[in-house]
């Protein structure tokens, strides 16, 4: 079995937010991110609207700098209600 391929920081880090469609989705995201990559830069953000609209993919890109900074933001998006699952 070979290991899992590893992640050599600092990097550009895509994520991929799947929440409830709602006004305050993108605001609110960004400011967690903002919380975990001070440098982060808006123009990387795309946004997406499921085929009903209920939901709604956010796409982003940060700078990471190690995985303690991955988990910890991965758990504070987690934390928001509108949000269901980050990739």
């Amino acid at each position: 079995m070979t290991d899992a391929p590893r992640i050599e920081f600092p990097c550009d880090y895509p994520i991929k937010v799947i929440a409830t469609n709602d006004a305050s989705l993108k605001t609110s995201v960004l400011e967690i991110v903002r919380l975990h990559d001070a440098g982060f830069c808006e123009e990387s953000v795309s946004l997406r609207n499921s085929r009903e609209g209920r939901y709604c993919s956010v796409r982003l890109s940060i700078r990471a700098t190690g995985e303690p900074q991955l988990k910890a933001l991965h758990r504070d998006l987690l934390a928001n209600p509108l949000v269901k699952m980050v990739l």
